[in-house]
């Protein structure tokens, strides 16, 4: 009798323990496959040789419901297996899900936004480089490689127009090729017959659009004069009367004037458009599209001349003629001067 007490009472504890080895294990798959262990949406951007260890640092703790479970997973990934790109775990995703579209490559797309002032390749390559895997020299050098450009109709003096500023979806890993085509996909979609026909009745080519409008923005933040200072530039392309347009000098300096002077006007430069007539050879950075528009849809007026305001608010005067044109301009100098004055009496208290 007391044998089979024994016997029994083996099995009841034999029972229980794998009861409770069952009951571990099946918490453990619960806990790494099925239940949900981030607390909010988090972004991975995994480089090519990055380790398992590597890519799970970059989730905070205070997002992870448990740690443990994100760590088995992730230890079982084979280094080798993980490929490079922009990841999104979503929140109601288990642990499992990590490792899971790290092998699968389910990337998601970033969101490249060109937008601001971009007057040189190197300054475009680096906010190109901020937002992609890609290497900024090497987006640098692709803008200026002749053979490259070529294929999508451009050269690195006319490049600034093939780049429409915009926000664009992209792979965070795709190739500087896969970039260009993106770029020169939305060039060609912004060229509509319809804006083709307003270069054509301006005299202008698409690219020479772009030139002009790189000089509208260039001369100005404030996008309501756009279409007023195209106006001018228009008016005296058609007229022959050569642009003089301080931007094109200081392009000539690499935008490294603090302001453009006399003796600077006599550069010799094709984009110094005070001795030289027309258009320069290519823009003098990228034109973003108000600016594009203003030229495609400029004021009708007979203004020859613009100058800064003098109530410094980034607005200019326009006039029809010299004459007027030097009064705006004395006028600006007497409030420069003032403030400079009450700026060094400031300085000297």
């Amino acid at each position: 009798m007391k044998a089979i007490t024994k016997y029994v009472l083996a099995a009841v504890i034999a029972m229980t323990v794998t009861a409770i080895v069952a009951g571990f294990i099946g918490f453990r798959w619960y806990s790494d496959n099925r239940r949900p262990n981030f607390k909010a949406d988090i972004h991975l951007y995994v480089r090519p040789g990055m380790a398992a260890g590597q890519v799970a640092a970059q989730i905070p703790d205070s997002l992870v419901v448990s740690m443990a479970s994100l760590k088995r997973v992730m230890s079982r990934l084979d280094e080798g297996s993980i490929r490079s790109g922009h990841y999104v775990v979503e929140k109601d995703k288990p642990a499992v899900y990590v490792p899971r579209m790290l092998k699968a490559g389910w990337q998601t797309p970033v969101r490249l936004t060109l937008s601001g002032t971009m007057r040189t390749k190197g300054a475009i390559a680096r906010k190109i480089s901020n937002q992609m895997m890609l290497d900024s020299a090497q987006v640098a050098a692709a803008l200026n490689d002749t053979s490259v450009l070529s294929g999508y109709g451009f050269t690195p003096d006319d490049v600034f127009s093939m780049i429409i500023p915009d926000t664009y979806e992209v792979w965070w890993t795709d190739s500087v090729e896969s970039l260009l085509d993106r770029l020169n996909e939305a060039y060609n979609a912004f060229w509509t017959a319809e804006n083709k026909e307003k270069a054509r009745q301006q005299g202008l080519t698409c690219k020479e659009v772009s030139i002009l409008a790189s000089i509208v923005k260039a001369e100005s933040n404030h996008e309501p004069e756009y279409p007023e200072i195209a106006g001018v530039y228009l008016n005296r392309l058609h007229q022959g009367i050569r642009l003089q347009a301080d931007p094109t000098v200081a392009f000539c300096f690499g935008y490294k004037l603090n302001r453009v002077l006399l003796k600077h006007l006599e550069v010799d430069s094709p984009y110094n458009t005070y001795i030289h007539e027309g258009l320069p050879p290519g823009p003098i950075c990228v034109p973003d599209k108000p600016s594009l528009l203003a030229v495609l849809n400029p004021d009708a007026h007979g203004y020859l001349f613009f100058c800064a305001s003098p109530a410094m608010d980034g607005t200019h005067r326009f006039a029809a003629t010299l004459a007027e044109h030097n009064r705006n301009a004395r006028a600006f100098q007497r409030e420069l001067n003032v403030r400079q004055a009450a700026r060094k009496a400031e300085e000297s208290k």
